[in-house]
């Protein structure tokens, strides 16, 4: 179909927006059965995010026309975050989520002229996010609303060809989806498998070994408390501020997930306004502000990282995937965090944890371990990889597919 049958309209020609409902702040709690939905559940390029620890419940009364439905469509009406103005995203489950008055729900005006899905990733394209910021009101925090969202001017095929393109689109999410959930379960696989072998003691051959008083309790024989020292260190290559000869990966604090060996986010940079630090591909990026954020991850390739980075490197092969899940483990985090200097703003100091004690295997449950935890690790990253290749296509089809600048048939 030629991009002759498009049609010039409105938004406000396609679908219509309900204001949000004020939730009172007195029945905002840290735990429940409903969470009341900001921009910050928003990704910047469209798309549902869980904010995990800090997600807002609600405990007080809740009109029931504000609980929304699987498949419902909302879009960021307050930019709480750079870009996040106009993101949309679709509800992913029904019954747990509120439409708070930060946010507009979509409702289709005829569904014989618009696809609810296509209207996401038209939402998420950038005319029609650079329309809405144009007319957006505010200064620090901008603003919208619906009406101002209405008059937003946009091109549209038949409702056929918008199923078509919604699929194509879709099928790129699903993958991402997808993946993203495999990262979950070997990390799930990952922290079970230290926790039974270093923390039970319920390794390979465990029913054999004969158990030892020492220091930190009982231990098989063979095995040795030793300080993290002894096993790895902290890795303090500084790069100075200035211009590199070339673009290098950069991980900020902001990149590194929460408890999330697996380090899906970073930039590139060529101009560095500070000192940062140098990473080799395998090491861990602790964050040492505010340790209790629990931000430790495997690093994919080689980079820099911020100076307030403790880049960990096990001192011998054997005993990297130990090292890993130490320093990633719960127990060493709130070490981190009761260790930590300052108030507003601890920090964790490896002159402290590098004296943390730990229980260290003999060679072959070693070796054994490394294989198996390596192995995870490696197959998280090539997800990761995966993930970024899916978004970069996804992203490059989105602007040309809603166009109309690929031809497709009906």
């Amino acid at each position: 179909m030629t991009a002759a049958a498009w049609r010039n309209c409105k938004l406000g020609d396609l679908l219509e927006i309900k204001h949000g409902y004020a939730f009172q702040g007195e029945f905002f709690a840290n735990a429940g059965s409903h969470i009341v939905l900001t921009p910050g559940n928003f990704y910047e390029k469209g798309g549902f995010k869980t904010k995990g620890e800090k997600e807002k419940f609600y405990n007080g009364p809740i009109p029931p026309d504000y609980v929304l439905n699987e498949g419902d469509l909302i879009v960021a009406m307050t930019e709480q975050g750079e870009g996040l103005l106009g993101s949309s995203a679709i509800i992913p489950r029904s019954g747990c989520y509120l439409h708070n008055q930060r946010l507009g729900l979509v409702h289709v005006r005829d569904q014989s002229e618009a696809d609810k899905e296509f209207l996401y990733y038209l939402f998420n394209s950038k005319p029609v996010r650079q329309q809405i910021r144009g007319s957006a009101s505010g200064t620090k925090i901008r603003h919208t609303a619906p009406s101002r969202i209405g008059e937003v001017k946009v091109s549209v095929p038949p409702l056929p060809l918008q199923r078509r393109i919604a699929g194509i689109l879709s099928a790129y999410d699903e993958l991402i989806e997808n993946n993203q959930r495999r990262i979950k379960i070997l990390e799930a696989m990952a922290r079970s498998l230290y926790r039974e072998w270093f923390v039970y003691f319920r390794f390979p051959g465990h029913d054999k070994a004969k158990m030892v008083p020492s220091p930190l309790g009982s231990i098989p024989q063979g095995w040795e408390v030793k300080k993290l020292s002894e096993i790895a260190e902290d890795m303090r290559r500084n790069v100075q501020k200035g211009q590199l000869e070339e673009r290098w990966p950069y991980v900020g604090l902001e990149h590194i997930p929460r408890r999330s060996l697996a380090l899906d986010a970073w930039e590139t940079t060529i101009d560095l306004g500070s000192t940062k630090l140098e990473f080799k591909k395998g090491e861990v990026l602790f964050g040492k502000i505010r340790p209790y954020f629990h931000k430790v991850s495997v690093a994919p390739f080689d980079g820099l990282c911020s100076a307030d980075t403790i880049v960990i490197h096990s001192r011998r092969p054997e005993h990297y995937a130990f090292v890993v899940a130490c320093v990633s483990s719960d127990a060493f985090v709130a070490h981190a965090s009761a260790t930590a200097n300052g108030a507003k703003m601890p920090r964790a100091n490896w002159d402290v944890l590098e004296k943390y004690e730990v229980v260290i295997p003999y060679g072959k449950v070693a070796e054994r371990f490394s294989a198996a935890f390596a192995d995870i690790i490696a197959q998280q990253q090539a997800l990761i990889f995966q993930i970024k290749n899916l978004r970069h296509t996804r992203d490059l089809l989105l602007p040309r597919l809603l166009s109309g600048q690929i031809p497709l048939a009906d």
